[in-house]
């Protein structure tokens, strides 16, 4: 595999190794970030998890917009003039775009409400056909499939006690159906999770016939990426290029290390 920075930035070689041993209709890919900025450590991930584990399949660095500002900075790191601010949710629909247009075989996506609360990412997915179970906050305002807008909290405070499911993970979820105008085959829910720690909401679209059930195992899919996004996390930039072609070599690594636990 080439280490050059502008050959290397979408990691090609990653993505096919990973769908070649992960690869499955019914894949969940998952965004997430690791490290912090204050340390040149950030990072947004996109992981594939499937039944038979999970990778990171591509990866953006995530500059702060102070040092973006700072160009005498940016030079001595290496960043390219051309490099701009990128929020999050925005490095986000880059590396989901570049799964799509590669023609990676998943099901769904999900991330949490950084990322689901960014609408425009939303629209993103759904306009592109792309189901989703996206985190979002309790004052986001929905519609309902009435044509009122209500927060999320409000929405989950009107669900009846029998409402609530109990699934494998030992959490209780419910799914709430909203929006009144759905695309045929497709429907549109707010799904809920209780816990000890209390109530996460998250916005879903996908196939109509999906149940609670399901929706609950793409959020819950997070969790199979946690350790991905950590290592993933543990670079510091030195140098623009340094991190990418870092990050890009472990994510290859780990690769190979799931290859050969599927050959043997």
């Amino acid at each position: 595999m080439t280490t050059d920075v502008s050959a290397g930035r979408d990691a090609v070689e990653v993505r096919q190794l990973v769908v070649e041993h992960l690869g499955a209709s019914d894949a969940v890919l998952v965004v997430g970030d690791g490290g912090t900025a204050e340390d040149g450590r950030a990072g947004v991930f996109l992981a594939y998890t499937s039944s038979r584990g999970a990778a990171l399949i591509d990866r953006e660095l995530h500059l702060p917009a102070a040092l973006i500002r700072d160009r005498a900075r940016c030079r001595a790191a290496e960043v390219p003039d051309e490099v701009g601010f990128a929020t999050r949710p925005e490095q986000a629909q880059v590396v989901l775009a570049r799964a799509v247009d590669s023609g990676v075989p998943f099901g769904w996506v999900t991330a949490g409400e950084e990322y689901g609360g960014a609408h425009h990412l939303r629209v993103w997915l759904e306009k592109h056909d792309v189901p989703h179970v996206l985190g979002t906050t309790g004052s986001d305002v929905l519609i309902s499939t009435s044509g009122d807008r209500h927060t999320a909290e409000e929405l989950v405070a009107s669900v009846p006690a029998s409402g609530w499911h109990r699934f494998a993970d030992g959490d209780e979820w419910v799914r709430i159906l909203i929006r009144s105008q759905w695309r045929p085959g497709r429907g549109h829910w707010l799904l809920a999770r209780r816990d000890a720690t209390g109530v996460a909401h998250f916005v879903c679209y996908g196939p109509r016939r999906s149940t609670a059930a399901d929706l609950a195992h793409v959020a819950s899919a997070s969790r199979a990426a946690q350790e991905c996004f950590r290592q993933g996390g543990k670079h510091r930039m030195r140098s623009y290029r340094a991190w990418y072609t870092h990050v890009t070599l472990s994510m290859l690594a780990s690769a190979y290390v799931l290859a050969a636990r599927w050959a043997g």
